[in-house]
């Protein structure tokens, strides 16, 4: 019993003892706190992601104990998760500025990094090292987490979604010197002060970005540029509180920045004209409030300089050669350089012979006219000469195509078509060509043609109505051609255009012939593979360009039955087979119809309805027709004589 009651008691005071003993060891390690927690932290052991030692060596906390950031931690182990450090308590500086990031508020919670996001956690490092996550180079990589995060961007409706990816391409992203970043970083430009703490929103009046002080940002870096910009009418502008006014970003570009040397920048001499300056000085709307001149850049590109800029010659003058490129002042300012006074010297810095006088003309408009009585004089005569002369040339070949033209109607005639098949012609060529012009008016609206046809005001409405009344006309020409095709010379017209074997062979036949290579020349019947290949060309565009046409017509309909990609082909499938028809017309059918020196000027079958029997015998001998007047032709010679021939051609030609 005593023995028992011996070991029970050791056993007890044992227990005691390591219960006990736990909490002294912790109350005396708390302290310090790192050596009890490397126990657990230790990279030699498992877990060594959470080996946080090794991380802390070398950065810009090492000595510090854990306890000294991890202040919630009063005993050890602990058994909860280790709050947020209160980083405030340290560099309180930082926490007071630290109220914004962009457009919300840092006390929301909501998206927004907190110190070790953007410095990293226990391996934090100074800016200077190149492994900082916020040393310049890294930078964009930093800030790239959450700016180039699709859902990020998509949830707080940013503007930019790869705006890290594109400063990367740009003349910023590319600039390293020595492995030492020598151009403009994200801090550098969002942050007011250069406080990267203190990233304010675009519309902040703070903002660094705002569009009030984008010159002020820049010109940390392009100290020059920015004096230069504010003694400009732009500059002042901007002063004055204008929103219209361009300040850098508007003419460079913001995260995207391109050398001017490179063809795609908006600023590169070939460029600049057509897509930096002519979005505010071609606008009706800012010319109208600040009485500036319209059509300026158009006149630019309509002179002697723009014509050589668009043929991609960059050593020409271009807007910022003649009015600078930060600096530009009104014309009246007596420092511009297009004030009436600087002129010779602007002029000279391409043209150093240039006279005062010849830098004095206009560059932009009419080269003064108005002011020159004389010139004005002599304007007028040559445009009444010209109509006069190129009039006159016009009345005398008319004349003469009329004395042609009847040559061609004299004769023995056969009839080619009837009086419905002219009109179903007639019909289908004006709706054809108001289609073409009415059309590619839409598409080519800025050319010179579309201006002098529909630029009147009213023009660009009637345009539209146009081609929807030419496109009701070609359907009502098709329906009346599928109700010709019913009745008996209809069903004879189609048989006879249903391509054959034949048709192969005399089309390689004919080739042949012109290029040397076949002896005869094939003999077509009725129609020939030229006609048979149009006309089925003629349906299948037809078919294509009314329904894609009604597509696009009614699309408001239509959207209901198909999806906004089937519209969009639609519109594709219609440009496309516009320029397909238009192009087929003007090459196959005009050369077989009157530029064909054989056919010249005209067959006159198309509003006649006739054509020269020899003619017709000539390019369709196996026409059936023809064949029965050669046999009546020859009965009549054997038997009368050619005089007898030629009344009974006459009778035939008349009868058919």
């Amino acid at each position: 019993m005593i023995r028992t009651h011996n070991i029970g008691f050791w056993s007890a005071l044992l227990v005691l003892l390591i219960c006990v003993g736990v909490p002294v060891r912790a109350q005396e390690d708390v302290g310090d706190g790192t050596t009890a927690c490397l126990d657990c932290h230790d990279v030699t052991e498992d877990n060594g992601d959470h080996a946080f030692d090794v991380a802390l060596n070398g950065s810009v906390h090492e000595g510090f104990s854990c306890t000294d950031c991890h202040l919630d931690i009063e005993q050890l182990p602990h058994e909860e998760t280790p709050g947020s450090v209160p980083c405030g308590d340290c560099h309180s500086d930082v926490s007071e500025t630290y109220m914004w990031h962009g457009r919300l508020k840092t006390e929301s919670g909501v998206d927004i990094p907190g110190c070790a996001n953007c410095h990293g956690r226990h391996d934090i490092l100074a800016s200077s090292e190149k492994q900082s996550r916020v040393n310049p180079i890294n930078l964009p990589y930093t800030c790239g987490k959450c700016h180039e995060n699709l859902d990020m961007t998509e949830k707080h409706v940013t503007l930019y979604d790869q705006a890290v990816q594109t400063y990367q391409s740009s003349v910023h992203g590319k600039t390293e010197i020595g492995g030492i970043y020598s151009a403009a970083t994200c801090v550098d430009c969002h942050s007011p002060g250069g406080s990267s703490h203190h990233i304010l929103a675009a519309n902040h009046l703070e903002s660094s970005v705002n569009h009030f002080n984008i010159p002020k940002t820049c010109g940390k870096c392009h100290q020059r540029i920015e004096r230069d910009f504010w003694d400009g009418i732009h500059g002042q502008l901007v002063l004055q509180g204008d929103n219209d006014s361009p300040v850098c970003t508007h003419c460079h570009g913001e995260h995207g920045i391109i050398a001017s040397s490179d063809p795609r920048s908006p600023v590169s001499p070939d460029r600049i004209a057509e897509a930096t300056c002519s979005p505010c000085h071609e606008s009706a709307a800012l010319n109208e409030k600040y009485e500036i001149p319209t059509g300026e850049e158009v006149s630019y590109v309509d002179s002697y300089h723009g014509l050589k800029s668009q043929a991609g010659d960059q050593s020409v003058a271009n807007c910022a050669s003649c009015h600078g490129g930060h600096r530009i002042l009104d014309h009246s300012d007596p420092t511009s350089s297009i004030h009436a006074d600087n002129l010779e010297e602007t002029c000279g810095n391409c043209h150093p012979e240039i006279s005062a006088e010849i830098a004095q003309t206009p560059i932009h408009g009419d080269p003064g006219l108005e002011d020159n009585r004389l010139a004005n004089i002599v304007k007028d005569i040559y445009i009444w000469l010209i109509l006069l002369v190129i009039g006159g040339m016009l009345l005398h070949w008319l004349i003469d195509l009329r004395k042609e033209i009847q040559k061609v109607s004299k004769g023995p005639q056969l009839v080619r078509m009837t009086r419905s098949e002219v009109w179903q012609h007639t019909f289908l060529t004006v709706s054809f060509i108001s289609l073409v012009v009415s059309g590619f008016a839409l598409r080519y609206s800025d050319s010179t043609w579309v201006h002098l046809l529909f630029g009147w005001e009213g023009g660009f409405e009637l345009r539209g109505t146009i081609h929807r009344i030419s496109a009701v006309m070609l359907i009502v020409t098709t329906v009346w051609h599928l109700l010709y095709l019913m009745t008996a010379r209809g069903r004879g017209f189609l048989r006879d255009m249903i391509p054959t074997m034949t048709d192969l062979r005399q089309a390689i036949q004919l080739i042949g012939y012109n290029l040397g290579l076949a002896k005869d020349k094939p003999r077509f019947g009725r129609f020939a593979y030229i006609e048979k290949a149009e006309y089925w060309a003629l349906v299948w565009g037809t078919v294509v360009m009314v329904a894609t046409g009604l597509l696009l017509w009614f699309d408001n309909f239509f959207i209901g039955w198909l999806s906004k990609s089937y519209l969009d082909v639609a519109l594709v499938v219609h440009f496309y087979e516009a320029w397909l028809a238009t192009l087929a017309i003007m090459v196959w059918h005009l050369y077989a119809t009157v530029f064909n020196p054989g056919t010249y000027p005209m067959n006159p079958a198309w509003y006649s309805g006739k054509m020269p029997v020899d003619k017709y015998r000539h390019e369709h001998p196996e026409d059936p027709i023809i064949l029965e007047l050669d046999r009546e032709n020859m009965a009549s010679r054997d038997s009368v004589g050619e005089s007898k021939d030629d009344r009974v051609r006459k009778e035939r030609a008349a009868d058919t």
